[in-house]
């Protein structure tokens, strides 16, 4: 439906940048026909599975496109992935034909060495020599060769469109599904509040295998706006795309925006076409906000969401009355994890189920519904059934709320620190951390200690060519939060570990300690 409107509106606007490779969307149109032609060519039936492992591109567009024009399920991969892990999703999905860019030659190669429902690949670049196992296949000559008029298959609103596996921070990868009706409905929502028109450049730096990114697909499409692909994160790429491309809005995860403010050219480059910068997956404190307006002279909205809601679940989008308030105020407002997205039900809750006082303190659990959020987990309906309560998805995010309904998580209920008998919520130690002027990425964790039963531990990377001692950074935070809250130990690392999407994943980093600790029955708990 978002590409239909798009031809019929804006068929001789550029709709995609990728390089030196400019597509209008007549000709986005054309190339989406002939994918779509060639799946089917295959096999390929409505309910089929088909897997994309590829940087930011416009296949990636197309590969979208063209599997919902023939009802098949679009199943995008990690590429950061090893080799069993994305054998593993495809043997899941029961992918039969997956689209691979040649940067990916060895994954693929390793992928290849595991037992795999593969039938085909399809690949972008040169292609590789015949494995003997599956046939690879040209993309472009795929596409060439099945030009003509291509007639879309009806789908259901309720029928799957998209398949996205978790990036098993909190156990095996999940298949999460969403619908054709929560992918569309989605898009409308982000339309409407982010007010996208046909003039919007948007640029694809955070990765379109996430969902952080991915939303921006449709949404924009749907206005006819512009696609500008970057297919891999470089600071100053990035910088530079900004300005030569003249992008107007982008999402950005937290920790690419701290690479950026804080690299030496970003005074360097024009950031007038900027209207609006989004960033969510980590919390951000006021200060942060505060530096990255200055720097790129435009709006910021924090953002919250899962992949189990397409994602979007909150905008700190500032109420009209608030706008009047100082800016040391506003900031406040920008940097919490905002007030509930339009095309969702949310509260947050007790343990009893009521929704707690909005006072800014109760904390609760965030739930959440709509027909943006996901029906279920692929093959895994006992999942699914522990994941919803009375039609309500239970998050398992941490939260509290403010007289003016917006919404601050505090963490998730897993990075909840007990320390001594007290509840210490990562995120707020995190936030001391990064007023720092010498730390760049910080991880708050629990680990295990006989004597207050968790002790806070942070590990953080230093800006470059910056050096501190754990004492340095212990006595920084005892200024600015009580003792118990303050870490007991700093670990100084290169870099942190990470999720596909770029966020910090805190498990890497606690599970050393825990699995250490056995429980009576046995096992390790998974926390």
């Amino acid at each position: 439906m978002t590409l239909k409107k798009a031809l019929e509106l804006y068929p001789q606007r550029t709709a995609v940048v990728d390089g030196d490779h400019s597509f209008s969307y007549a000709q986005i149109g054309g190339r989406v026909s002939g994918l779509a032609r060639f799946f089917q060519a295959q096999g390929i039936q409505p309910g089929d599975r088909i897997s994309i492992l590829e940087v930011n591109s416009h296949a990636f567009l197309e590969a979208y496109y063209a599997a919902a024009g023939i009802g098949a399920i679009l199943n995008p991969l990690n590429y950061r992935l090893a080799a069993r892990e994305i054998a593993y999703i495809l043997n899941d999905s029961g992918t039969r034909w997956l689209v691979a860019g040649s940067r990916f030659a060895a994954v693929v190669k390793g992928v290849l060495a595991e037992d795999t429902p593969l039938k085909g690949i399809v690949w972008i670049g040169d292609t590789p020599e015949d494995s003997g196992k599956v046939p690879f296949l040209s993309y472009e000559t795929a596409i060439k060769n099945h030009g003509g008029t291509f007639e879309p298959v009806t789908v259901g609103e309720n029928d799957v469109a998209h398949l996205y596996y978790t990036s098993g921070t909190t156990g095996r990868p999940k298949g999460v599904m969403l619908t054709h009706k929560n992918v569309c409905l989605h898009a409308l929502g982000t339309i409407a509040e982010l007010k996208l028109v046909d003039s919007d450049v948007w640029g694809h730096v955070a990765p379109m295998f996430h969902l952080a990114d991915a939303w921006a697909t449709f949404a924009v499409t749907w206005v006819g706006g512009r696609h500008v692909m970057v297919d891999q994160f470089e600071p100053e790429v990035v910088m530079a795309t900004i300005e030569q491309q003249r992008m107007t809005l982008s999402n950005l995860i937290p920790t690419m925006l701290n690479l950026m403010i804080k690299h030496p050219k970003v005074a360097e480059f024009d950031y007038s076409s900027l209207r609006v910068i989004l960033s969510g997956g980590a919390p951000i404190a006021p200060q942060v906000v505060k530096s990255i307006t200055e720097a790129f002279s435009c709006d910021y909205i924090q953002t919250y969401g899962m992949t189990e809601t397409s994602p979007y679940l909150t905008f700190s989008i500032l109420k009209q009355h608030l706008q009047d308030l100082p800016p040391d105020e506003q900031l406040k407002y920008q940097s919490r994890t905002g007030r509930p997205f339009m095309a969702v039900d949310l509260k947050v809750v007790d343990e009893t189920g009521s929704p707690v006082k909005a006072d800014d303190q109760q904390v609760g659990e965030i739930w959440v519904r709509g027909d943006t959020v996901t029906p279920g987990y692929w093959n895994l309906p006992e999942e699914t059934e522990k994941a919803f309560a009375d039609g309500w998805l239970r998050t398992g995010d941490l939260a509290v709320v403010d007289a003016e309904g917006y919404v601050n998580i505090v963490d998730r209920r897993k990075d909840m620190i007990v320390t001594g008998g007290e509840n210490v919520y990562s995120t707020e130690v995190e936030n001391v951390l990064y007023m720092h002027p010498k730390v760049l990425e910080a991880a708050v964790f629990g680990v295990p200690d006989e004597k207050w039963g968790e002790a806070v531990t942070a590990a953080m990377v230093l800006r470059e060519n910056e050096t501190a001692g754990e004492q340095e950074i212990i006595q920084f935070c005892r200024e600015y939060q009580a003792a118990y809250k303050t870490p007991k130990t700093i670990i100084f690392l290169d870099e942190l570990p990470k999720t596909g999407s770029g966020k910090i994943t805190k498990k890497a980093l606690r599970d050393p300690y825990w699995k250490k600790l056995e429980s009576p029955s046995g096992f390790v708990e998974n926390r």
